[in-house]
């Protein structure tokens, strides 16, 4: 199976973590964590790998580490297993 590569939007210090859908071309995640010492990248982590059911060690943040604004990676999920997991809304 092969990798597939996401861009992510987060949004740090929300209420409740959670996918919330999209936001023009990046999957819109909200994490309860503050963007401190990671502790927002690792929820970020396990929030996708949660959703996807894969184990945490198959999500990894290629860039934007320390941005809103991410690329991750998922090993052994294909593109078409995205757009089933995040199914965008028609007109989006």
């Amino acid at each position: 199976m092969s990798d597939a590569t996401i861009d992510v939007r987060v949004i740090p210090r929300a209420s409740k973590s959670g996918i919330a859908g999209w936001r023009g071309e990046a999957l819109l995640v909200r994490l309860h964590a503050a963007p401190v010492e990671g502790a927002a990248n690792s929820e970020l982590i396990e929030v996708l790998a949660e959703a996807l059911n894969v184990p945490k060690r198959a999500v990894s943040i290629m860039s934007g580490a320390r941005s809103r604004q991410k690329r991750v990676r998922i090993e052994g999920v294909t593109d078409e297993i995205l757009s089933s997991a995040f199914p965008r809304l028609r007109g989006s």
